[in-house]
């Protein structure tokens, strides 16, 4: 494969969404962060204020996850959550959408949820993604998922929490980019921690990675396309 037409550090969401990591855990991982110059570092809601404060002498955003790992909370308190996190600092949003609801066919209330997420974000001019979930669900929800965020527009639609089965595949990125086109970007991650496996995900059309690799990955690349 080539190299990237872009700055690889760009392409990372660097994240620690462990249930037992500490503050000190995370402010590693920030200050990972800081020094590679990566996109955001994904975390839980509960810590963001702290580390939105320790890097606020950088360019790296903070993405706060929503409903998190499960979706199963109500739109109401998704949103709430969502506007907390962003009171406190957050710039990105990651949330997963209720995948009960989209195995019940309840699609209208799929579009709801966006809608009423992605117009919380807007407002406060941060970034938001979606989280389907693929493991759980069929390709036609898949794209079911990815028409409706054709109309709503977030930021991005992603593959996957990390906490399923399975993460991320190269079919399931390229069908949901052929699916929102230029509308809307992708996300891949779930299982994304070598650098041919990240290759392959941005060739297949994801524009941001989440992975908690994202450093051994920059490492391999520097070897292989820019050492002398």
């Amino acid at each position: 494969m080539k190299p990237l037409t872009k700055p690889i550090a760009s392409y990372f969401d660097h994240t620690i969404l462990k249930p037992f990591a500490t503050l000190e855990d995370i402010k590693k991982v920030a200050d990972e962060c800081r020094e590679h110059h990566f996109a955001m570092i994904a975390i839980n809601s509960y810590p963001v204020k702290e580390i939105a404060d320790y890097l606020s002498d950088c360019d790296v955003h903070v993405g706060a996850a929503i409903g998190f790992p499960l979706g199963q909370t109500t739109i109401d308190a998704k949103v709430f959550e969502t506007l907390d996190a962003i009171k406190n600092g957050a710039d990105e949003i990651d949330y997963v959408l209720n995948v009960g609801e989209v195995k019940r066919g309840n699609l209208a209330y799929i579009e709801q949820e966006m809608e009423r997420i992605v117009h919380s974000c807007r407002k406060h001019q941060v970034l938001c993604k979606v989280i389907l979930e693929n493991a759980y669900l069929t390709q036609d929800e898949i794209v079911a998922v990815c028409e409706i965020a054709k109309r709503i527009k977030p930021d991005f639609v992603k593959t996957s929490t990390g906490f399923a089965p399975s993460g991320a595949s190269v079919e399931d990125v390229k069908r949901m980019k052929e699916t929102v086109g230029d509308l809307v970007n992708v996300k891949a991650a779930g299982g994304i921690r070598d650098l041919d496996t990240f290759l392959a995900m941005v060739e297949a059309g994801a524009q941001r990675i989440g992975t908690s690799s994202s450093v051994v990955i920059l490492e391999e690349y520097k070897r292989r396309f820019e050492a002398k």
